[in-house]
C-alpha cells in the first residue's frame, strides 16, 4: 500500500516524523511531501498567485514551497508515478477539533486526498502550551496505526476524511476511543489581544481568553479531548445543509425573480 505523508506544520516538524513512523507501521511504500515552512492555519488554500518550488530533501522526502493543499496534489499529480492508495496529514502539534477544522491545514490536506478520491486522515496531538508539556507524541504513535487499520478493513466512503485527535497524556492514560461530531467552541473566549513592538508600532494576535470553559456537549470531539479519550470523527466534503436547503426550496418555489 503506498502511502502519502504530509502536515501543515513544515517539512521539519517532530510530528511529521511521527506520522512517517505511523505511515511505516502500515506499509514500506511511504512517500513524504510537506510544506518548506509552517502552514497553519492556512486551511484549504491553493497557491494561484505564486509558482510551486518542489525541493528533494532525500530518498522519497520532498519539500514544497507552498500549502499543504499545494503538497498533497503535487505528491500525486506529479510526484509519484502511481497515486497512492492513502494520505495521512499531521501529526499536528495541537488540537484539531471543533472550529479548528474549518481553519487547519493539517485538516485541508486530509480534504485535498479525499478530493482526489484517496482514503485520507487528518491526525493531532493535543497538548496544553500553558503547562509547558511537550506533546505526547507516542499517544499518536501507539494508537494511530491500529485506529487507521481498522478504518480502512471497514472502508471509508468516497468523499469521507476521517479526523483523529489523540488527548493530552501519556499512553498509558488514554481512556478509550470515541466516535464524535464536530463540536463547537463558546465564541466569547475569542478575542483580540494589542500590543506594540520595540518602535511603539501596534500589532495584534488573535487569542482565547484564559477562563473556565463550559462543559464541552455530549458525543463532540471537545468532550472527547476533555476526557482523555481519542477522538474520532468522520467529516463529509459536502457542506450542503439539507433540512434548510428543504425549507429554501419551499420559499422559493413561487417566487420571481
Amino acid at each position: 500500500m503506498r502511502i502519502l505523508v504530509t502536515n501543515d506544520d513544515g517539512i521539519h516538524a517532530p510530528g511529521l516524523v511521527v506520522c512517517e513512523e505511523i505511515a511505516r507501521a502500515l506499509s514500506d511504500d511511504v512517500w513524504v511531501v510537506a510544506p518548506e515552512t509552517d502552514q497553519s492555519g492556512v486551511s484549504h488554500s491553493l497557491s494561484l498567485n505564486d509558482p510551486l518550488r518542489l525541493r528533494k530533501i532525500g530518498e522519497r522526502h520532498y519539500a514544497v514551497k507552498g500549502t499543504p493543499t499545494d503538497c498533497v496534489i503535487m505528491g500525486v499529480r506529479h510526484i509519484l508515478d502511481t497515486p497512492p492508495a492513502l494520505v495521512l496529514s499531521g501529526v499536528n502539534r495541537g488540537q484539531n477539533v471543533a472550529e479548528d477544522v474549518t481553519y487547519s491545514g493539517t485538516v485541508a490536506g486530509a480534504i485535498e486526498g479525499t478530493v482526489l478520491g484517496i482514503p485520507s486522515f487528518a491526525l493531532s496531538q493535543a497538548y496544553s502550551a500553558e503547562t509547558r508539556q511537550k506533546p505526547f507524541w507516542e499517544t499518536a504513535r501507539t494508537f494511530a496505526p491500529g485506529i487507521i487499520r481498522r478504518t480502512l478493513e471497514t472502508g471509508v466512503p468516497r468523499d469521507v476524511l476521517i479526523n483523529v485527535n489523540f488527548p493530552d497524556c501519556p499512553p498509558e492514560a488514554v481512556g478509550g476511543i470515541a466516535v464524535t461530531t464536530q463540536g463547537k467552541r463558546d465564541q466569547d473566549l475569542l478575542r483580540i489581544e494589542a500590543r506594540q513592538d520595540g518602535r511603539g508600532n501596534p500589532y495584534y494576535w488573535i487569542a482565547f481568553a484564559r477562563r473556565e470553559r463550559s462543559t464541552p456537549a455530549h458525543g463532540t470531539d471537545l468532550l472527547a479531548i476533555a476526557t482523555n479519550r481519542i477522538s474520532v470523527t468522520p467529516l463529509r466534503l459536502d457542506l450542503t445543509d439539507e433540512p434548510f436547503m428543504t425549507r429554501l426550496a419551499e420559499l422559493f418555489a413561487e417566487a420571481t425573480v
